[in-house]
């Protein structure tokens, strides 16, 4: 089996030279991310801790290579299974109101927490 880097940045995986990616769009908290086996997420604070393995549920899409399934909303019996890695949290964000000439100014700022999940396994539905 042979990696090759693209110049996207993913990592194909080329079995008799035949490029086989399998991936998923699911959904954790109001976002959606694309998931690849092996891969890693970035996603906003879930409340399980770290080192549990959590099943993403909300799947929209599912490519194994062969065949694409589109959910109507979503593809039903698929999920993502990941490991949480880490917590942490991300830049702080600073926010600065002013109303000039009233001396009024107001400063805030703001760190989101983040989870780093590693993708185990992408099942597929039916």
């Amino acid at each position: 089996m042979d990696t090759q880097p693209t110049p996207a940045g993913w990592l194909l995986l080329c079995v008799s030279g035949e490029e086989a990616i399998v991936y998923a769009v699911v959904k954790s908290g109001s976002h959606q991310y694309k998931a690849t086996v092996g891969g890693e997420l970035v996603v906003e604070r879930l409340s399980e801790p770290v080192g549990s393995q959590i099943e993403l549920d909300e799947v929209y899409l599912v490519d194994d290579g062969e065949q694409v399934m589109v959910g109507r909303p979503v593809v039903s019996g698929a999920k993502v299974v990941a490991t949480i890695v880490e917590e942490f949290r991300g830049p702080k964000i600073r926010i600065f109101k002013h109303h000039p000439r009233k001396r009024y100014r107001r400063r805030q700022g703001h760190r989101q927490t983040y989870m780093r999940l590693r993708v185990d396994e992408i099942v597929k539905g039916a």
